[in-house]
């Protein structure tokens, strides 16, 4: 299922959306990226190898990027969920995985810096 939004995205986050989640608090906003920041590179390291697991950790990736507006991520992280469910090439799948991971968190660093 495809996430919001419904007009294409030239930004790797949904900023509106993640403002609406941290109800405009910038401070909560910062804390939110980093958090997510850190977990996605967790996350990301721990699927490389697609251990068993790795269904589960994709969908707790899919979660947690919902819930800021990395809706790249979320769909790529979908798609490999997908793929191992299916067996349709999870490698490839986690290569698109870690490519929007590596551009959400470009932008989530970039904002940090701002703040």
């Amino acid at each position: 299922m495809p996430s919001p939004p419904l007009a294409p995205l030239d930004h790797p986050l949904d900023l509106d959306h993640l403002a609406r989640m941290t109800l405009g608090d910038a401070e909560l906003e910062s804390e939110v990226l980093a958090m997510f920041a850190e977990q996605s590179s967790r996350l990301v390291a721990a699927m490389a190898a697609l251990p068993s697991d790795a269904s589960a950790l994709a969908h707790k990736l899919k979660g947690s990027a919902r819930g800021i507006g990395a809706f790249a991520v979320a769909d790529a992280a979908a798609e490999l969920e997908c793929a191992i469910r299916t067996g349709d090439n999870p490698i490839r799948a986690f290569a698109v995985l870690k490519e929007a991971v590596t551009d959400a968190r470009e932008a989530i660093e970039a904002i940090l810096r701002r703040a």
